[in-house]
């Protein structure tokens, strides 16, 4: 018998029609390479030489990811971490990124085999719908225990011996989404470049940015806003040389550094008193603030948000670029707007910003080597590497099987602690 003639066009369709999947596979298999990458730079703390505040921020300006994607990246990659299955037949080109991100929102060491057929034998759509149809169970269960979470909702404070305030209690799942959230909020504004403070260290730091920011929204108008001021006392010559002797200290005789005092002094209200040598005030000034409003206004509508490279934070200070205490004058060309954690970074963290004569910002690292505000190119991409790929890993492996979520998921979802199941 013999053999059909195929037109050329036909004979051309099937060979591009392979290389798209063996490329797909490829990408499939580099986009795990890239997951891998993203972890080792994150855990290793790569970002923060940028000076940027997290590895989603370095993402964003390094190679222009949005900010959520960015960090469903993140999460992806820590979240492989503890999946080695599912790693494995990423990296293979079996399970593309799209049924990855799916399946480790739901995802543990103790029901990955489970997922990891569902992500083989569906298509990306499939593997979404019944992802959401196992949170749905899952959240039944909780919502079985909302009454008890609500009943057993404690919060208590105290000041321990040594003069700490100490928190400690137990919250309903839904306030304690909220709080979780806010806490996150708050490290992303404040996280610092610094190795000495733990995670817990970091978030009680943000909890003290949660407080200052529910009483500046007015949490309770009642009171005068000078009530919850935060007052610091130091000497001139202190803020013009913090290694000159003298005063820096908040009120209440805790002690603050002199370059905090410096820093808080860029954008503050300042009252110049007068002391006798015993320590007796002579004399208040007026108070002041050190950027005036219409300043600030202009200061404002110029820089809108922190203007660190890949920076977007509109929570800002003002900043002196050469202090005011030191001759600086306050004007526009002297001013910028920084967010708290490049605001420390500048002034306790030996990082730098200048402004040029063109009246462009220079940024500079500790050890001396400028912070780009766009990041360099890189050059050319190298081809990819050749996976030994066929192009047949990706296809779902139930084909046209139609797929019954209420079935599926009552046949693989593991009620835990032998839990009688959801539907049944």
């Amino acid at each position: 018998m013999n053999q059909p003639t195929y037109p050329a066009k036909y004979l051309r369709n099937n060979e591009v029609a392979d290389e798209i999947a063996t490329l797909s596979a490829q990408l499939q298999a580099s986009d795990y390479k890239l997951l891998v990458l993203i972890r080792e730079f994150d855990e290793g703390g790569g970002w923060a030489q940028q000076g940027a505040k997290t590895c989603a921020h370095w993402l964003s300006w390094r190679i222009g990811l949005d900010g959520g994607a960015a960090r469903e990246k993140i999460r992806v990659a820590r979240a492989l971490k503890d999946l080695p299955r599912i790693s494995e037949s990423m990296s293979t080109g079996e399970i593309s990124y799209s049924k990855v991100r799916a399946v480790t929102r739901v995802a543990t060491p103790e029901n990955e085999r489970q997922l990891l057929k569902i992500a083989l034998g569906g298509t990306a759509g499939q593997v979404e719908r019944i992802v959401r149809a196992w949170r749905k169970v899952d959240l039944q269960l909780e919502k079985e225990q909302a009454k008890y979470h609500h009943d057993h909702a404690t919060l208590s404070t105290y000041v321990d011996d040594d003069g700490m305030t100490v928190i400690r209690g137990k919250l309903p799942p839904e306030v304690g989404a909220i709080f979780v959230k806010a806490l996150e909020a708050a490290c992303e504004e404040l996280y610092r470049d610094d190795t000495s403070r733990t995670a817990a260290q970091r978030r009680a730091e943000a909890l003290g940015l949660i407080a200052r920011s529910a009483l500046q929204a007015g949490l309770d108008p009642g009171s005068g806003a000078d009530r919850y001021q935060v007052v610091v006392h130091v000497d001139q010559e202190v803020l013009a040389d913090p290694e000159q002797p003298g005063q820096s200290a908040l009120e209440g005789g805790l002690c603050g550094s002199a370059e905090t005092s410096r820093r808080l002094a860029c954008d503050a209200s300042i009252v110049e008193m007068s002391h006798d040598p015993t320590g007796a005030v002579l004399d208040v000034g007026r108070r002041s603030r050190t950027i005036p409003v219409a300043i600030r206004r202009a200061l404002d509508a110029r820089d809108p948000k922190c203007v660190w490279p890949g920076c977007t934070s509109k929570f800002v200070h003002g900043h002196h670029i050469t202090f005011w205490a030191n001759g600086g004058e306050t004007k526009l060309s002297n001013l910028c707007n920084l967010c708290p954690h490049h605001h420390h970074l500048v002034h306790d963290g030996d990082y730098g910003v200048e402004r040029l004569e063109s009246g462009d910002l220079r940024f500079l690292h500790p050890g001396g080597w400028e912070i780009p505000n766009v990041p360099p190119p890189v050059a050319s991409p190298k081809p990819l590497e050749e996976i030994p790929l066929e192009g047949w890993e990706g296809k779902p492996k139930w084909g046209d099987t139609r797929v019954n979520l209420r079935d599926l998921i009552e046949a693989m979802w593991m009620p835990p602690n032998g839990e009688k199941h959801p539907y049944s």
